[in-house]
Formats: structure tokens, sequence, C-alpha cells
């Protein structure tokens, strides 16, 4: 029992140190470009349709614009990201890089023309979209609680989804959620399909 004590609270602490430390790169980041470089960091980001802005898909969840904006999504991104984390490093290596991309091509192909998109909201939204949708596929019990509470906690961050304001990429947050959401989905279906293999689910 203390050995697996032990071995849950070292998962715990390894986790928690890799989301601080995309976290602590995202400032670390922000400072200097405020400090040293006046913001030109932000040029890297996604610039739609533009075949030098394909290169910010990977880099702009690391550049903010400023550090209110950072500061915004820096408790949503380690709260969802250990969420999903706890349901192992597989699952969320998965949901990060599908809402990565699936965010960064969605805001390269529909963005403004001439814009620049920064910014970890795509992978945040891409988090809650696996976290909300996790409850619908999997139909555990606490996978629905965990989501209903989410609804509560977040459930507001949804109209981000939609382009009703200004200076906010709502391409980032709808293309994110639907990554997450595909994750989801495609992570049920495998533990399903792996669990009919080794003959653990018995119906009739």
């Amino acid at each position: 029992m203390i050995e697996q004590k032990t071995s849950i609270g070292h998962g715990l602490k390894l986790r928690a140190a890799l989301l601080g430390g995309a976290l602590l790169a995202m400032w670390l980041l922000e400072l200097v470009d405020l400090l040293f470089l006046r913001g030109a960091l932000d040029a890297n980001g996604i610039r739609p349709r533009s075949v030098d802005g394909l290169d910010g898909i990977l880099v702009a969840p690391f550049l903010h614009g400023g550090l209110s904006h950072l500061a915004s999504n820096s408790v949503p991104f380690v709260v969802l990201g250990l969420l999903v984390f706890l349901n192992g490093l597989r699952n969320f290596a998965v949901t990060t890089g599908l809402s990565l991309l699936v965010s960064g091509i969605g805001v390269w192909l529909l963005g403004s023309p001439g814009s620049v998109h920064v910014g970890a909201s795509g992978v945040i939204f891409g988090y809650l979209g696996y976290l909300l949708l996790r409850g619908y596929f999997s139909r555990s019990v606490g996978s629905v609680l965990l989501s209903l509470a989410l609804v509560l906690l977040y459930g507001g961050a949804l109209w981000g989804l939609l382009p009703l304001q200004a200076g906010i990429s709502w391409q980032s947050h709808l293309f994110g959620f639907l990554g997450g959401a595909l994750s989801a989905y495609l992570l049920r279906r495998r533990e399903s399909e792996r669990a009919t293999s080794t003959g653990q689910i018995i119906g009739r």
C-alpha cells in the first residue's frame, strides 16, 4: 500500500512538473519578448493562409499578447491539463497534439487575412472538449460527473467558440475544442476495442 501511494505521488509530481515546465516556458518567453524584443516574438504566431505562417501552428501556444493574456490562460491550462493527465500520459499526449494541430490548421484556414494568432487557448479548449466529451463517450459515472462539474465551472467559456468578441481568436477556441472532442472519441474507441479483444466486455 505504501509503495502504491508513493508511485501515485511520484506520478502526480511528474505530471505537475511537465505542465509547470511548459507554463514556465510560456512566462519566460513572454517576459523576454516584453522586456527585450518589444513584442517581436508575436510575429511568429499563426498567420492565416501564409506559407510562412504554418510554423506558427507549433509555436503559437507558447506566445501571448501580453501578461494579462498569459495570466488568463495559465490557471485553466494547468487545471484542465492535470485533469487530462490523470487519464495517463498517452491520453495527454494525444489530446495535446490533436488540439494543437486541429486548432492551428483551423486558424490557418479560416483566420482573418493579415491577422496573427497567438496563445494557448486552442490547447486549453482542446482539454475542455476532451474532458466534456469523454463523459459522453465513456459513459462512466466518474467521467460524467467530471463533465457536469466542468460545465458548471467553465460552461461560460463555451461562448468563446462563437465569433462574438473582436480581438479573440474564436477559430482557435472552436477548432481546439473539436480537436479535444476528436481525441476523446478516438481514445475511447481504442480502449473499447482493446477491452473487447481481451474479453473484458461481456454482453448478451
